[in-house]
């Protein structure tokens, strides 16, 4: 299958052969026969036969050989960290994470004698400059979140082959629709599929796609961790799996539109996205993305921030991000509220920065809602 938007929906579907049903069985069971089999199935063994059946998709979407489906994104961020990890490793992690990754890096990693380092920026000669002897893992975010910058995702695979290192990539924000960077020899792409792949702010779940070899080792934590994924939500998520390159193509057109005119008006500073001229990293973000996502975020100018947001009718301000509806945050008082005030300032975050997910309404509604609201 080529079509993505065939992928979507065809990729890692059982097919019932008692009822014909279109739709992949749910496999609710907690205890299963064994005497037939080379190994028990089991749902914190991640292999009961819906859950496998979901990575299969996710796998063909990022073009891997095997995907694998957690309860949350931090259940398989902090599977894959552990699973290459170990005391007197180091590992090196892109400025601009995730506010869970970096809490989970800064708060846990030293406690199993791990060391890390956080680049300055974005540029891969600063994580070349970080590479030891003891290096492990490289770990990428891009585009990033808040703010929207690109990580050179072919450089890093390159560094890290050139080093002997694990290269990781969270790909929430550009969803396999608009980046796959496996194609670009990254080793492992990871997703919130909380976010994108869920697409309903109904699901909490994470993801990941690899080679056989690298999924083996993460697999073999994730047991010991018990991130699995419970068979409802697998099959919700299946089922959001199947309209996915429908919504990134709207959320990707709506986010371009409300860019360029929030670029455009008095009352708003910088505006974060990729897909303008404007953005430092356009002609990079062009090189290794098909579409520049529905994420955006914008600086008021004189506004306050929280007023703004209370009188938006169709935008609900909410955390979390990729779903149908439009949804606004401030980054300093949601995912990156656990930041000392010198880590805001380091990482970019201020009071006036709103984070905007688009979704799949009409652009113009959304352009008259932020109008009024200003």
């Amino acid at each position: 299958m080529k079509s993505l938007k065939t992928t979507c929906v065809h990729a890692g579907t059982i097919r019932d052969d008692k009822t014909m049903g279109v739709n992949s069985p749910i496999y609710t069971s907690t205890a299963y026969g064994y005497l037939d089999f080379d190994e028990a199935v089991y749902p914190r063994y991640y292999n009961i036969p819906n859950t496998v059946a979901l990575g299969e998709k996710i796998a063909a979407l990022e073009q891997a050989e095997r995907g694998m489906v957690f309860s949350s994104g931090m259940a398989a961020i902090s599977s894959i960290l552990l699973a290459f990890l170990q005391k007197g490793d180091h590992a090196i992690f892109q400025t601009g994470l995730y506010g869970g990754t970096f809490h989970f890096v800064t708060a846990e990693l030293e406690r199993f004698g791990i060391e890390y380092d956080i680049a300055a920026d974005n540029d891969i000669s600063s994580f070349k400059n970080l590479v030891r002897d003891n290096t492990r893992v490289i770990y990428i975010e891009t585009p990033s979140n808040p703010l929207l910058k690109i990580t050179d995702i072919r450089a890093t695979a390159e560094l890290a082959r050139e080093a002997g290192l694990i290269s990781v990539i969270d790909n929430t924000f550009a969803s396999p629709i608009n980046q796959v960077p496996l194609t670009m020899d990254i080793d492992i792409s990871l997703h919130s599929a909380t976010k994108y792949l869920g697409g309903h702010s109904d699901i909490c779940a994470g993801a990941i796609a690899c080679n056989e070899e690298n999924f083996l080792k993460i697999r073999s934590m994730a047991r010991s961790l018990g991130g699995s994924l419970n068979a409802q939500d697998v099959y919700l998520l299946e089922r959001s799996i199947k309209t996915l390159a429908l919504r990134v193509e709207q959320q990707n057109l709506n986010a371009g539109i409300l860019a360029e005119k929030l670029s455009e008006h008095k009352a708003v500073g910088r505006v974060h996205y990729p897909g303008l001229p404007s953005h430092p990293d356009h002609e990079l973000a062009k090189s290794q993305m098909t579409g520049f996502g529905g994420m955006l975020s914008f600086e008021l100018k004189d506004v306050d921030p929280v007023e703004f947001q209370r009188k938006l009718k169709l935008i609900s301000s909410a955390v979390s991000l990729g779903g149908l509806d439009s949804t606004i945050c401030s980054p300093a008082l949601t995912s990156h509220r656990h930041l000392t005030a010198e880590e805001k300032v380091r990482e970019g975050i201020t009071d006036p920065l709103l984070r905007l997910s688009v979704g799949v309404e009409d652009a113009e509604d959304l352009l008259e809602d932020l109008e009024q609201a200003f």
